[in-house]
């Protein structure tokens, strides 16, 4: 009976979705749209209270659509923790992102195209989760590419949109070249279907999972492919939310999560998950603690988190990565929306240092973004406090290489000074722009932020009260367990008396975290103009200098020149000519006197 409900709930939610994509509602399409993703998360909790109960792993195999000669291509739905839990999160956090875009981008002429394009989103990235095979799995990871594609550059008129949307298809076909390697080389030695790579035990694996690792670091921005993240900032905040909470950015690291147990024994790539990762949150961290754009400060806070979730799989602990993942779509999104509303209400400004004194005009947006940095932080008994923490102490308590965990540390505390930062400039002091008209906090957008917020509250709580109703045995001396705590706090104090100071030193560090350490300029600016400068230097020396000296006019002159001179005796010297005039007249007249005879 759980199987039937089980099923049935997953392939219900899936119809539901298609249908008002396939049959939009003649009189009311948006409202069709936003009441389809409500009733579908609600289907979607019987799924999930059943999974709670009983923790079984179904899949769902349909008849093959293609044959081929070594296998055969069909769809195979499993349906285990990691799909069906993270199906509930992902509608409910797209119903709340729908009804705030509603209010949001009420005056966009194409708002109903833009729902239908957030509704095919979440639909590309619940093929992902609940694929077993990759051919599949490929569908919805290039679904998503393409929809994130058209969402960040939705307003094309706009030459930053279109570069930022841009960036993002390139930067992620770069790391897709990874993923297609991997998938060729397991179709010809392996096979397609995850249950069955599984179950083979190949010492051989390693070149596929660079590959797929290779696949995570573009799709996730990973450091080295991270610059497209940041620059997604161009497109409307509703898209930001759901591409930085529950979609998108975590199909990378959702990638190695699914793939984990045949890379469990394999500590070359653990390795690599650990260094990339901890570098990848630390420098985000960096970068993010002197930014002054409020949304580009949230979108790298996503790359440090998703740096920590990659530490955690390079840690051999998948299902914690798991959790930080949900935890972190919960107060991710919270915070898009707090600040797509705070923009929404000041006439499009984005820099928090022209903002302030705004929890007076904005009470329950301020309230509800302090509530979500200090999850973010880590602050005792909220979401991202249970997951956050443990990850930091499973960190301090293994085997792990020191450099990768100190990196760790020192980005943890990063996330509470930019936390920190963003708080105090937004909210207290004062106003530095003028307000020529402020829009009220709408029931709307309050309502979503509302649901969002007690998310991030909540979440973590139920989490720990499933995992483990009873109270835990302390194992760990204090120091440990309470560092993560400890390391934040400090650092939430040493920003606010930088700040109340106004002491900022290190002023070529700030400068080059600012401008992130030139990996723009160097990745977009100084290879392109290098690679530009050296193809026109070559193209000229070849061309002029080359093949116009040696084969043009150039060279049939001095080759005609020195054939002349090869056949005729006219050298053009004076002395030359004397001395064979004399030799051929002296020879004559010695040959023709009498006395020669």
């Amino acid at each position: 009976m759980t199987t039937l409900i089980t099923s049935t709930g997953t392939l219900l939610t899936f119809l539901m979705l298609l249908t008002p994509l396939i049959f939009p509602s003649p009189m009311n399409p948006m409202l069709q749209l936003k009441n389809t993703i409500k009733k579908t998360f609600i289907i979607s909790l019987c799924p999930s209270i059943l999974l709670l109960g009983h923790e079984t792993e179904i899949t769902i195999k349909m008849a093959p659509m293609i044959f081929m000669d070594t296998q055969n291509i069909y769809i195979d739905i499993i349906l285990d923790t990691y799909s069906i839990l993270f199906t509930s999160i992902a509608l409910f956090i797209t119903w709340s992102i729908m009804e705030f875009s509603t209010w949001y981008m009420s005056q966009d002429p194409n708002i109903t195209k833009f729902l239908k394009y957030l509704t095919t989103f979440l639909l590309t990235m619940l093929i992902i989760i609940s694929a077993n095979n990759f051919y599949q799995f490929f569908i919805g990871w290039e679904g998503v590419g393409i929809m994130s594609f058209l969402l960040i550059g939705w307003w094309f008129a706009r030459t930053d949109a279109g570069t930022a949307a841009l960036q993002a298809i390139i930067y992620n076909r770069l790391g897709d070249i990874g993923l297609l390697l991997a998938m060729l080389w397991l179709n010809a030695f392996s096979s397609w279907n995850f249950q069955e790579i599984f179950m083979q035990e190949n010492q051989y694996f390693t070149l596929p999972t660079l590959g797929l690792l290779l696949g995570a670091i573009g799709k996730s921005a990973q450091l080295g492919l991270h610059p497209w993240l940041p620059a997604a900032m161009e497109g409307p905040t509703p898209v930001s939310a759901l591409l930085h909470s529950s979609t998108m950015v975590v199909a990378g690291v959702f990638l190695i999560l699914r793939m984990h147990p045949i890379m469990q024994n394999n500590h070359t790539i653990l390795t690599l998950c650990l260094l990339i990762g901890s570098f990848t949150t630390l420098v985000s961290a960096i970068v993010a603690t002197t930014q002054n754009d409020i949304k580009k400060i949230i979108a790298l806070s996503t790359t440090s988190q998703l740096g920590l979730m990659m530490v955690t799989l390079g840690l051999n602990q998948p299902m914690l990565t798991f959790m930080h993942m949900t935890m972190h779509s919960f107060f991710k999104a919270t915070l898009f929306l707090c600040a797509g509303s705070l923009i929404h209400n000041l006439n499009n400004e984005q820099d928090i240092r022209k903002m302030g004194n705004l929890m007076l005009n904005f009470p329950a947006t301020s309230s509800a973004m302090t509530t979500a940095s200090m999850a973010l932080m880590g602050a005792p008994f909220l979401s991202g406090f249970y997951s956050k923490d443990i990850i930091i102490e499973t960190i301090t308590n293994s085997n792990t290489n020191a450099w990768a965990m100190t990196l760790t540390l020192v980005a943890t505390a990063l996330s509470a000074t930019y936390s920190t930062r963003m708080i105090i400039l937004v909210q207290t002091g004062t106003t530095k722009i003028k307000q020529t008209h402020t829009h009220h906090e709408s029931k709307t957008a309050l309502n979503s932020i509302a649901r969002l917020t007690m998310g991030s509250i909540m979440a973590g709580l139920l989490t720990k009260l499933m995992i483990s109703p009873s109270t835990s045995i302390l194992t760990m001396p204090k120091p440990i367990k309470l560092a993560a705590l400890m390391i934040s706090l400090f650092s939430m104090i040493l920003t606010m008396d930088i700040i109340s100071s106004n002491k900022m030193k290190m002023k070529p560090m700030i400068s080059h975290s600012t401008n992130q350490f030139l990996f723009f300029n160097t990745m977009h600016r100084a290879f392109p103009l290098g690679a530009l400068n050296t193809s026109q230097n070559l193209s000229t020396e070849l061309m002029d200098t080359w093949t116009l000296e040696k084969f043009g006019p150039k060279g049939l002159a001095t080759k005609n020149i020195s054939m002349t001179h090869l056949s005729t005796q006219q050298k053009t010297m004076i002395k030359h000519y004397l001395s064979i005039f004399l030799l051929s007249t002296t020879i004559t007249l010695i040959f023709l006197s009498p006395n020669w005879s």
